[in-house]
């Protein structure tokens, strides 16, 4: 198989592979572009009840790849903005969805990687995980993977890790509560399936409406997110066949 984008289908199960071994998967704009467009069909499909998010090669994902940025400059501002836009969006693009989304994470998963990991719904890691933002290293601003750092850290840790690019390990990130399994490197993949699949036995629509009224009350004051669940309780009465 070839392509930045990689989409295998086991049973109900779409695996989504991030194809730049070579560059430990950094994400160019061709990768972003394609990850956004295979979650949104995904996410269409009827057939997929769930789906796994991995990287190829020895690293899930090393970030944005700095070699599109001589051209990411002040003096093209269009092309900038798009790529804010098409960032911003696969960063919190697994979350919205209904289908939902287990990362196979192994080896480094910094910056735009580390964003993408804990976008997705839970989190499978090897124990070869290096975890972090090392943005400010080279001079840059972790923008936007921010929003989903401070929402899963206390602002303490999720400072230290922006402001001294300090690298979490496996044991640190599982402690923190950024990753739900901490496996050997070499079974992420599998273990990752095994929670995929295990979804696909639940009723979608139940599935989809609990993961929806879950994104939503996070950001809800008691009442209101009360309010949504009673709706939500209303709702459910219609998902039995």
């Amino acid at each position: 198989m070839t392509g930045t984008l990689l989409t295998e289908d086991h049973d109900r199960v779409r695996v989504l592979t991030l194809n730049r071994p070579a560059k430990l998967n950094a994400l160019d704009t061709t990768l972003t572009r394609a990850l956004r467009d295979a979650l949104d069909d995904a996410d269409l499909d009827p057939g997929v009840r769930a789906v796994v998010l991995t990287g190829n090669g020895r690293g899930f994902c090393a970030g944005a790849d700095l070699s599109e940025f001589s051209d990411l400059t002040p003096e093209n501002p269009g092309a900038v903005l798009e790529r804010a836009a098409l960032t911003a969006a696969v960063q919190t693009r697994m979350q919205r969805m209904g289908t939902p989304v287990v990362a196979a994470v192994r080896g480094a998963a910094v910056g735009g990687g580390a964003g993408l990991a804990i976008g997705a719904d839970m989190v499978v890691a090897g124990a070869d995980l290096r975890f972090g933002y090392p943005e400010l290293r080279h001079s840059l601003v972790p923008a936007l993977v921010m929003t989903g750092l401070v929402r899963h850290l206390g602002r303490k840790l999720a400072f230290e890790l922006i402001s001294t690019g300090r690298l979490l390990t496996a044991a640190e990130a599982f402690e923190h509560g950024l990753i739900n399994q901490v496996v050997e490197a070499e079974n992420v993949l599998p273990a990752a399936l095994e929670i995929a699949t295990k979804w696909t036995a639940v009723e979608p629509r139940a599935l989809s409406a609990a993961k929806d009224l879950f994104y939503r009350v996070a950001d809800l004051p008691t009442d209101a997110a009360m309010r949504a669940g009673q709706d939500v309780n209303a709702l459910m009465r219609g998902f039995r066949a």
